[in-house]
């Protein structure tokens, strides 16, 4: 039995991508027995070249399901098959790194049906799909769109296995990782990860892992907050297998400054001291500033939003949030709304790297009397 998939995606990074489409047809190798169509919610913004091609834009997304209301079904219909796709290592990519982010580990055979058609349909000017099939006489509708391309491929496929009578070659491909990976699988899908990564916001700041009884176990930062409970989901150590068997919630503060959320996780640790927070070893040296009296001025938790470092006489003084522009201006106002944080060496070590890295917005020197 096979399992014959198209999955579109945001485009972006490298194993960052986020699906918006996936079509499944379950072919018996003769007829298609099932299906499963539908768009995803991939939560982050489509890039632009990507809707241009395939006419998929956030917009219609916006009440499609994300990947977890997905996931079982996907499960489901491909349970015994083997995967085929047209270039099965970009789509098998995908879909493990969306199960991946679920705490599962999707481990499938796959076929490849460009990597088919050069062995059976040689000397062919192009292998992409939309010049194949045309090549080929293999109608085709919605291109780039999941399950036009989809259908496309079993078209192509049902030709391949009628090319390959002794199906000696269509064997031969058969990529097997699952076989060895399989073995090696030892996180499962479950209702508690799903539910901790759906709570979890792609947005900047610090994250706080509880235990049943509701105390704090684990606290961690990030730009994407969710891309932080990932990774830590996905780690194999003994000390982390240990870890997701305690974890039963989370909480987190979004910061929009990743410096924010750098100093609050180091003040959070210090004060809750999580078993799971590994302490710090590295020695810290002593900081001096290049300036004296500054407002640094850093991203905020929206688009209207800036926070606010204040430098008094090269002492660390807080930060504020300021969404109105001439507030900055105004030390006065700054000063009122102002949340203290210790000007520590840690802190101050912080700050400087910013300030060398050039990462703040802007820094707007204070007059002195």
């Amino acid at each position: 039995m096979y399992a014959i998939v198209d999955i579109e995606t945001t485009g972006g990074k490298f194993n960052e991508e986020g699906m918006t489409e996936i079509a499944i047809h379950k072919f018996d190798g003769k007829k298609v027995v099932d299906k499963f169509i539908t768009l995803v919610n991939p939560e982050i913004p489509i890039q632009p070249f990507v809707v241009q091609l395939t006419g998929i834009n956030d917009k219609m997304l916006v009440k499609a399901p994300k990947f977890h209301e997905i996931a079982k079904q996907i499960i489901e219909i491909t349970e015994g098959c083997i995967l085929v796709a047209h270039n099965a290592n970009f789509d098998y990519r995908i879909l493990r790194n969306e199960f991946r982010r679920l705490g599962y580990n999707y481990v499938k055979d796959t076929l490849c049906t460009v990597e088919l058609s050069r062995k059976l349909i040689p000397d062919q000017e192009s292998y992409s799909l939309g010049k194949l099939c045309r090549s080929l006489g293999i109608p085709m509708s919605d291109r780039h769109r999941a399950n036009g391309d989809a259908v496309a491929t079993v078209k192509l496929f049902k030709m391949l296995l009628n090319k390959d009578v002794e199906k000696i070659i269509i064997k031969a491909n058969v990529k097997s990782e699952g076989k060895t990976q399989l073995k090696k699988a030892s996180t499962s899908l479950t209702d508690k990860f799903v539910k901790i990564l759906n709570k979890s916001p792609r947005k900047t700041g610090v994250f706080y892992l509880h235990n049943p009884k509701g105390d704090i176990i684990y606290i961690g930062k990030n730009r994407n907050i969710r891309n932080g409970v990932n990774q830590l989901l996905l780690r194999t150590s003994k000390r982390a297998k240990t870890l997701h068997k305690q974890i039963d919630d989370i909480s987190f503060e979004e910061t929009g400054s990743i410096l924010i959320a750098n100093i609050k996780s180091n003040e959070e640790v210090s004060i809750n001291k999580p078993y799971f927070n590994a302490p710090k070893r590295n020695h810290i040296p002593t900081t001096v500033f290049n300036i004296e009296n500054a407002l640094l001025i850093d991203m905020g938790r929206n688009t209207a939003e800036k926070s606010v470092f204040l430098l008094q006489n090269g002492q660390i003084k807080g930060f504020a949030y300021i969404e109105l522009a001439h507030q900055i201006n105004h030390i006065g106002i700054v000063e009122n709304i102002l949340f203290p944080i210790d000007n520590s060496l840690y802190n101050r070590h912080e700050i400087k790297k910013f300030l060398e890295g050039g990462k703040f917005k802007k820094i707007i020197r204070i007059e002195t009397e």
